[in-house]
């Protein structure tokens, strides 16, 4: 399953000089704010959770929330996608895999969830 976001900076930029800290806190997890430089890398954590969402087909909601999904950073800074237990068991997942991308103004996330067969799908 595959998903993507996009999201302008200057949106994400705004609402942290609004709301500072706070804004944050509305879709990361402390360790995650910990790993913002600026704005530009806050937009590339919310596309990525949006992107994330939107390959499990359900976006966000009562289903999946911002806190069901965490990023970390490998030791080289590439970033790591990392799913609650409760949506790795629902949705089957084995393993994910996220991109995030920074051109101009926009920040751009595709994550690709690989999917375990669920026992009515195998031959």
């Amino acid at each position: 399953m595959i998903g993507i976001d996009i999201i302008k900076t200057s949106r994400m930029e705004r609402l942290i000089e609004r709301f500072g800290e706070k804004a944050l806190l509305r879709f990361l997890k402390p360790e995650e704010i910990a790993l913002v430089k600026n704005h530009k890398t806050a937009s590339g954590f919310w596309a990525a959770k949006e992107a994330c969402s939107k390959a499990l087909g359900v976006g966000i909601g009562a289903e999946c929330s911002f806190y069901d999904i965490t990023i970390e950073k490998s030791p080289k800074g590439a970033p790591l996608l990392y799913l609650s237990s409760t949506l790795m068991q629902k949705f089957h997942i084995k393993n994910t895999s996220v991109s995030i991308t920074h051109d101009g103004e926009y920040a751009i996330a595709v994550v690709a969830l690989e999917v375990s067969p669920s026992p009515d799908e195998v031959e």
